[in-house]
């Protein structure tokens, strides 16, 4: 295997609705479309799912054929100058909440479900210290 990459499906607040990791040879596209059938039936009141281009192509379509929701690809700006892409920061930002903690900041886990596991615990442990700060949860 070449490496891991991580497909998250994530609310506007930026919590996490579904992870998927597989190796680093599968094409983003394949890998979202893995992430889409996992979560089929179960978020009803998806209706706009905002990617990046790599995300592009026939998986517009694809998505579309589903009937529940539609694949919107948010576009980079002008090149060689930086701005904040609308909606694609979400995403960026619960990838930097995930990247503090340790066993998530490099890929530790031997299984790509393992990884799963601890991209569901942090997250799960994020959204309790929010919930309960005072109690002093690990972060």
């Amino acid at each position: 295997m070449t490496g891991r990459k991580r497909h998250i499906l994530v609310d506007t607040l930026g919590l996490l609705l579904a992870v998927l990791v597989h190796g680093g040879d599968v094409q983003d596209r394949d890998g979202a479309k893995d992430l889409l059938r996992r979560i089929k039936g179960r978020f009803t009141r998806l209706k706009i799912i905002w990617a990046d281009g790599g995300y592009g192509g026939q998986l517009v379509d694809w998505v579309a054929g589903l009937g529940h929701c539609v694949l919107e690809i948010v576009r980079r700006g002008v090149a060689g100058r930086f701005e904040v892409l609308p909606h694609r920061w979400i995403v960026e930002r619960t990838f930097a909440w995930l990247g503090r903690y340790r066993r998530l900041s490099k890929d530790y886990e031997y299984l790509p479900e393992s990884s799963e596991a601890m991209v569901y615990l942090s997250m799960i442990n994020l959204m309790l210290h929010r919930l309960c700060p005072e109690r002093g949860f690990v972060t």
